[in-house]
This record gives structure tokens, C-alpha cells and sequence, in this order.
């Protein structure tokens, strides 16, 4: 079964930092790339950030470029979204998502859209 599985939202004050887990299952991270979207209340849905399978390759869209960091541990099919400095604007549901292709960039995830989609997870940025 194909799965991957978001975890480590929660509520911080403007200023912190949160660490987000998409664990993901049946697949490798060696064939799949990894984008994390986020949906704020009333808002469509944005990529934030991308993680390539082929190629150690990142990338952010920029209202998060030089807050957050992609990253990846393929020994435990995990990919991490480091997010610092969080913003009252950083608010929503943030899920990962995978596509079966080697290359990926935020453009690239949001308008060829992604293979497989995990539930979610609420980051609530509050004072």
C-alpha cells in the first residue's frame, strides 16, 4: 500500500521554528519526488517546497526561500520540512505529496500535479 503520512504541525508564536515528518510507505524515495503544499483557511492550495529523486535538488517558492529547508532520509523514508522563523501567514494544512519522477520543481508539482497525497497536518502560527 502506498502511503505517506504527515506529522509535527502544531501552534507557535511568530518567531519559532516547527519541524514537519512525511513518512512515506510501498514506494521509494529513490523513484519518487516529495513536494510539500500548504492550504490556509479560504486560500487555494501552494507548493512550498520540492525534493528531487534523481538529483539532489531542492527547491522553494519564494515566500518561504531562506526559512525553510527540504530535506530527506532515505534510510527511513522520510522527508523533512524544516520551518523557521514562522510567520503568522505560515498558517494551514500542510501535506506532502509524491510523483514518480526524477526531476521536480514547486512550478513543476503545482501544475503537473502529483501521484499520491498524504492527509495533512495543521501548523497554526499565533501570538
Amino acid at each position: 500500500q502506498l502511503e505517506l503520512v504527515e506529522s509535527g504541525g502544531g501552534a507557535v508564536r511568530p518567531g519559532e521554528s516547527l519541524t514537519l515528518s512525511c513518512i512515506v510507505s510501498g514506494f521509494s524515495l529513490d523513484l519518487y519526488s516529495i513536494g510539500w503544499f500548504r492550504q490556509a483557511p479560504g486560500k487555494e492550495r501552494e507548493g512550498v517546497s520540492a525534493i528531487s529523486s534523481g538529483i539532489d535538488k531542492t527547491d522553494y517558492a519564494d515566500a518561504v526561500k531562506g526559512r525553510f529547508t527540504i530535506s530527506r532520509d532515505k534510510a527511513k523514508n522520510t522527508v523533512y520540512l524544516q520551518m523557521n522563523n514562522l510567520k503568522p501567514e505560515d498558517t494551514a494544512v500542510y501535506s506532502c505529496a509524491a510523483a514518480q519522477v526524477s526531476h521536480i520543481t514547486v512550478e513543476s508539482m503545482v501544475f503537473y500535479g502529483m501521484d499520491l497525497w498524504g492527509k495533512g497536518t495543521l501548523v497554526t502560527v499565533s501570538s
